[in-house]
């Protein structure tokens, strides 16, 4: 699976949220990538599970994106941001026939903005 965000701010705060490791930011070399996803591509579920803001993550949410993935309902799934509500993530199964679909475009280096140490 292949974890996106839908936009550079959003895929910004999800690392930084996921990461304890400040020096990580700054000493490694990031990449942005983009990618074209057709809508038809893309799986919004009308329900997600009730505990998905939960952290750690419930076995509820990891079993919701498990049987996703297993079943190649779709190429993507859009999920809720934990981190910035009313904001959208997206999971691409790579495994799916249609994933050739995905337009991804060249890798764009990035940079942490110091202030956020």
């Amino acid at each position: 699976m292949i974890y996106c965000a839908e936009s550079r701010s959003l895929a910004l705060v999800e690392v930084r949220a996921g990461t304890d490791d400040v020096d990580r930011l700054f000493g490694e070399k990031w990449v942005l990538v983009p990618a074209d996803i057709p809508a038809d591509c893309i799986e919004k579920p009308a329900r997600v599970p009730d505990d998905w803001r939960q952290f750690p993550h419930s076995t509820a949410t990891q079993a919701f994106g498990a049987e996703w993935v297993q079943t190649r309902r779709s190429v993507a799934l859009r999920v809720p941001s934990v981190v910035v509500p009313g904001e959208f993530n997206y999971l691409l199964n790579p495994a799916h026939p249609q994933f050739a679909r995905v337009k991804v475009g060249k890798p764009e280096p990035f940079s942490f903005d110091p202030r956020l140490a």
